[in-house]
């Protein structure tokens, strides 16, 4: 499915119409030298880091059979899409930083921004539904086993890949169709669609596809985020119910993470799309984008699953630990 939409987003981009751009130069992180070194270091190594705690999320729910439930499927699967999220921009954001002409093709820009926008559309799909897995989990424990089944929960997964490659085709088919007309100078580190509609903006007019981008984009945040809110606050409600002291500080412990996630998530994503093109971010577009596709997935395997004793054991046990 995968590489049958990438064939797909290739051929759209191929009969995109003639611009007098052809490339565009990624603004990046303006600083000097030994600056741009230093930067460079640090998300050299966080980009490795996110990579290998997910990577060692995804192999010790594959080899430990023990984790072979609905709650940690969805977890490796939320994983791998965290380290095919990052290898969307962080590499061109490095690649930027030792390079002095910074450019990239106008062809690569928009897969770049297709595929980083598809993959934060699924994040924002997996999110809800490890939040409905909780819900299901606390607040009807009696009936987990025979909602959450593994055909269920397969089906879920599917959903969340292809309608995250889906939702967003229109929108960047209709970039492709923006008149390009002379500046290329793009305000950030990667081809994000707000600076992109502020570029065509500057040709002509383009108030219907910004409209059409910022409904599509302000209706899957907030109703996934307004999904998922309610959902905890049920699941806290529950929790409140337990008798145990240990059990609801467990409890307590798990929802208060996975809410820090998704509001470090939500909160910067909100500031950057829910009005793209406005302008209103612009000069802070690149920081706040930095939290949810660098920072939140760095910081989500230690949040979501290290700090799991299960996690933690199996991960012991498939690495070789004691």
């Amino acid at each position: 499915m995968v590489i049958f939409l990438y064939s797909a987003a290739v051929n759209f981009l191929n009969f995109a119409v003639s611009h007098t751009v052809s490339e565009f130069i990624l603004l990046g992180f303006p600083c000097p030298w030994e600056i741009q070194l230093f930067l460079f270091s640090i998300f050299f190594v966080m980009y490795i880091l996110t990579l290998l705690g997910n990577m060692a999320i995804v192999c010790t729910v594959y080899w430990d059979h023990r984790l072979h439930t609905p709650m940690y499927i969805l977890l490796a699967n939320f994983s791998f899409l965290e380290i095919c999220y990052v290898n969307s921009d962080v590499p061109t954001m490095l690649a930027n930083f030792l390079s002095k002409t910074k450019t990239i093709s106008f062809t690569c820009c928009l897969l770049q921004l297709y595929f980083f926008f598809s993959l934060g559309t699924a994040e924002c799909l997996f999110l809800s539904i490890m939040a409905y897995d909780r819900f299901l989990a606390i607040c009807h424990p009696l009936h987990y086993l025979t909602v959450m089944t593994s055909k269920f929960c397969s089906h879920l997964v599917i959903f969340c890949w292809v309608y995250g490659f889906l939702w967003f085709l229109i929108p960047v088919i209709l970039v492709t169709q923006l008149p390009f007309c002379g500046p290329n100078v793009v305000d950030d580190f990667l081809c994000d669609l707000g600076p992109l509609l502020a570029l065509a903006s500057a040709c002509v007019p383009i108030p219907g596809t910004v409209l059409i981008c910022g409904t599509m984009s302000s209706l899957l945040i907030f109703a996934t985020f307004v999904y998922i809110v309610g959902s905890y606050t049920l699941v806290l409600r529950a929790v409140t119910q337990v008798p145990s002291v240990s059990g609801r500080k467990k409890a307590f412990s798990t929802c208060s993470s996975h809410l820090a996630v998704v509001f470090l998530f939500y909160g910067s994503v909100m500031i950057t799309y829910v009005s793209p093109g406005s302008g209103q971010a612009e000069g802070m577009q690149k920081f706040t984008t930095l939290f949810y596709s660098v920072l939140t997935p760095f910081f989500n395997p230690i949040i979501y699953s290290l700090r799991n004793k299960e996690m933690k054991d199996a991960l012991k046990k498939v690495l070789g630990g004691s």
